[in-house]
Order: C-alpha cells, then structure tokens, then sequence
C-alpha cells in the first residue's frame, strides 16, 4: 500500500535520493529547498506502509509570465513500484493543488503542461 501525501522539508532528502536512483537528471539540494520554499503545497510523494518514499513530483507556478500556469519540474518512481500508477496518482495531486493555488491567486490559467498531458495520452486516460 501507497500513501500520495504533501512533502515536507523532512522528506528532501529521501526525495533527492529517488532522484539520483531514477533520472539521469539530477539536483542539488537547493533546488529541493528553492520548491519547498517557494510553493509547498505543489510537492507530493508517495510514501510505502514502511515509511519509504517511492515516488515524488516537483511543481512550480510560472513567477515570469502575465499569464497563470504550473509545471512539474520533476517525477520520479522508484522501478520497483512502477506500474502502480503512482506517477499518474501524483500528477494528478499536483494538478489538483496547482488549480487550488490558481483559484486563490484569482486568475483563470492554463494549469496542465506538456508532461501532463503526455502522461494523460500514455495512461490513455
């Protein structure tokens, strides 16, 4: 069993860890620390009955641009829980807190980007 849950600063390091395991793309704490900072409630992780993270997702809401959208900056699943549907699971709390930020901030955006939606075509959703 899987828990999607919002991160906290205590789960940085376990979500830089499945980072280096999973994507050849790898980050600096800083950047775990600038996401966190910047827009907490757009990081989630996937957590195993054991208290492991198995799973994360980095988003971010455009800072530069007149108009509102997010981004998911990072998803990474660990391959044993792959096929689970964990990354869609948490592209999807993502998506959900993005529109939430969206609503507060007042505008109308355009929340999805192009990894969202290739998920979604990939899921067949």
């Amino acid at each position: 069993m899987v828990c999607i849950r919002q991160a906290t600063i205590d789960d940085l390091l376990a979500m830089q860890a499945c980072n280096l395991l999973c994507l050849p793309e790898n980050y600096q704490m800083k950047y775990y620390f600038y996401h966190i900072l910047s827009w907490p409630q757009l990081l989630y992780v996937a957590e195993d009955y054991g208290g492991r993270i198995v799973g994360y997702v980095l988003a971010k809401m455009e800072e530069e641009s007149t108009e509102c959208h997010g981004h998911i900056t990072s998803l990474a699943v660990l391959r044993t829980h792959r096929k689970l549907g964990l990354a869609t699971k948490l592209m999807t709390a993502a998506q959900n807190a993005m529109e939430q930020v969206t609503f507060k901030m007042g505008g109308d955006a355009q929340i999805l980007n192009q990894a969202m939606l290739w998920l979604k075509e990939f899921s067949g959703s």
